[in-house]
């Protein structure tokens, strides 16, 4: 196939066609409609299992929590919590949906700069095993919620370790000119406020560098920099966040999760015993995620530039036009062939940014067919709008040749069930 980083059980069948999940992508198309997200259920729990394996075997005193914003949903944080890991969620409705999904609360980490006194109520009734502290308003709040509940709660302070990794700036989150941790400079002071307070405990330290990593050296200074705070500071948990990327790309190349786990070891053994917390998110459902759509026109502009537009586009998937991301694609009907022309993938919205790959390749195409995005596990359904008032798209779960429907479909009657009429 010439399409890089499809789902680990993808295939060409007898027929042909792409197949994920034991599942021919055309028959489920014509089952459950277009635009349509597709997980597979197998590509998600061996990346848990690879997660897991790895990071246990060099440091076994370590903590796998998913980062629900990622992909969150009910059907696929049951998975998730299945394979042994916890969560990192960073809002209400994520908390409500892991816990949903019967989540152990103590496994839960719960980060967001700005948690409202109504979050942090519901996660300390929860019974989360950690809050992470962002900033002195967030601490006040909750040592006085914690106060009022007579509930003892355990925090991670989240530093800002003034590390840069090479990303889009939107998400680079460990750089000093940052709305995200507490300054180094600021530190002492916030973690002197935190043990006068009555019931917050100082469990340790988090960061997180930013996102769609593919070099592990920033991991690196941020692993040596928490275990230097570690020991100062005489806690016993860190964070090192999340942040692995995957390649959209064949030119891409993310680190080894082994080698990754190997040299975060090599930081922590012998010079700390503390808990290591890692919150990978992307690298777990990004892969395991296609999208499928149908073309239903085509533009040919001659010596500019060739569209084929679909039936989807920035609402069911708004990273080309928040960061230019970068994707693959290939035809559900005969993933092999060559791709021989230039085209840009061009969705139904009312925007002229409204792309979802810009000048890539495909083979031939016309109208009906149905073309197959890879790599869209990871903040395609999770940050979907209702753009032009368009319902946003089922999420079904492939596996062992069966297609089970994790998120309904919306309808227009969803659009307006809202609305004050």
């Amino acid at each position: 196939m010439n399409t890089v980083n499809l789902p680990l059980t993808a295939k060409i069948n007898a027929a042909g066609h792409l197949e994920i999940g034991g599942c021919d992508l055309l028959a489920v198309a014509k089952e459950f409609g277009t635009p349509l997200y597709v997980i597979d259920e197998a590509t998600v729990r061996s990346q848990c299992q690879t997660y897991l394996r790895s990071f246990r075997t060099y440091y076994p005193q370590t903590e796998l929590v998913f980062a629900s914003k990622a992909l969150c949903a009910v059907g696929v944080a049951k998975v998730i919590a299945s394979e042994g890991f916890g969560f990192d969620v960073s809002s209400g409705g994520e908390l409500f949906t892991v816990m949903k999904a019967k989540a152990d609360p103590k496994k839960i980490c719960f980060h967001g700069n700005n948690k409202s006194l109504k979050e942090i109520e519901e996660g300390i009734k929860a019974g989360v095993g950690r809050f992470v502290v962002d900033n002195q308003y967030e601490l006040a709040n909750l040592a006085s919620t914690s106060e009022r509940l007579g509930r003892d709660v355990s925090i991670l302070v989240r530093v800002n370790p003034g590390i840069e990794a090479h990303t889009h700036e939107f998400i680079q989150t460990g750089r000093i000119d940052s709305k995200f941790g507490v300054p180094l400079d600021e530190l002492a002071e916030l973690v002197e406020a935190v043990r006068k307070t009555k019931r917050l405990k100082l469990a340790g330290f988090h960061a997180h560098i930013g996102s769609q990593i593919f070099d592990v050296e920033p991991f690196i200074a941020e692993a040596k920099l928490l275990v230097s705070l570690t020991n100062k500071y005489g806690t016993t948990e860190l964070s090192l966040g999340g942040g692995i990327g995957i390649p959209y790309l064949a030119s891409q190349q993310a680190p080894n999760i082994e080698e990754f786990a190997k040299r975060i070891a090599a930081e922590l053994n012998g010079k700390t015993t503390a808990k290591l917390y890692l919150e990978p998110g992307r690298s777990i459902v990004g892969q395991a995620g296609v999208t499928l759509y149908a073309i239903g026109a085509i533009r040919d502009i001659p010596g500019i530039r060739k569209y084929l537009i679909v039936d989807g586009g920035m609402s069911d998937n708004p990273r080309y036009i928040l960061y230019q991301a970068v994707y693959e694609a290939c035809l559900a009907h005969n993933p092999g062939a060559a791709k021989t022309e230039t085209i840009t993938i061009g969705g139904r919205f009312c925007e002229s940014g409204d792309l979802v790959i810009k000048d890539g390749k495909l083979p031939p195409a016309k109208v009906g067919d149905l073309i197959v995005v890879s790599c869209t596990g990871a903040y395609n359904y999770s940050m979907a709008s209702n753009y032009n008032r368009v319902p946003r798209p089922a999420l079904v779960m492939l596996n062992g040749g069966k297609a089970k429907v994790v998120v309904k479909r919306e309808r227009y009657e969803d659009l307006i069930a809202n609305d004050a009429i």
